[in-house]
């Protein structure tokens, strides 16, 4: 096992965290979430899990810290591609947000764990930092896009949770379960074969179109 060095300093324990999580990222895309444990993570990074102990507490921990960085990476994407005064047709709008949601899936992969997994096994002053950070983004966006198209403000909100949550929902779907095959398989049944962006773009149309007429 590498030598553990303990942080000393913000700058440190900051660097630590973030060998966390990239180490728990790379497991994600790799791997189920129930499969990813607090040692699986100490393992690859060479660390007892005594020594992981010293940073988080739980394994939830680490994935509210990924879901606060893919949220503002997410947000930051939609403000860059989407800037004020863009003058940019519903239409090619939905497809540059189709793309931009299609480039951060795991994103919505993480939002189909937060509500009943990642978000009941953290301490309180992690959620509201996380729900801070998200509220944050959520106003920026919502700041833009009255600029951009003709939206009223009390539409922004619905707006933005609907394509979430749409997100959310088709994201696993359209990821390939192998165990989920083997029983479609074993039944006889077609599954559930949509492009995530393509289906985003339609349903992003569908948004607009409905919040600006």
């Amino acid at each position: 096992m590498a030598e553990f060095i303990r942080a000393r300093s913000a700058e440190q324990k900051e660097q630590r965290l973030t060998q966390i999580k990239d180490v728990a990222r790379r497991q994600f895309s790799e791997r189920p979430y129930h499969e990813i444990t607090l040692t699986t993570i100490a393992e690859e990074l060479g660390w007892s899990r005594a020594n992981l102990y010293k940073y988080v507490t739980t394994k939830e921990e680490i994935f509210l810290l990924l879901a606060a960085d893919a949220c503002d990476a997410y947000y930051d994407a939609l403000l860059a591609a989407l800037p004020e005064g863009c003058g940019l047709a519903p239409p090619v709008i939905a497809e540059v947000w189709a793309g931009i949601a299609n480039a951060h899936q795991d994103y919505f992969r993480l939002g189909d764990l937060l509500p009943a997994v990642i978000e009941t096994n953290v301490t309180i002053d992690r959620l509201v930092e996380f729900k801070r950070n998200y509220y944050r983004n959520v106003d920026r966006l919502g700041e833009r896009l009255p600029q951009i198209i003709p939206i009223s403000q009390e539409h922004v909100s619905e707006l933005l949770l609907a394509i979430y949550f749409h997100a959310v929902g088709l994201v696993g779907y359209c990821m390939s379960n192998p165990l989920v095959q083997q029983a479609l398989d074993i039944l006889e049944v077609k599954g559930y074969d949509r492009d995530f962006r393509d289906s985003m773009c339609d349903f992003i149309g569908m948004c607009l179109e409905h919040y600006t007429s």
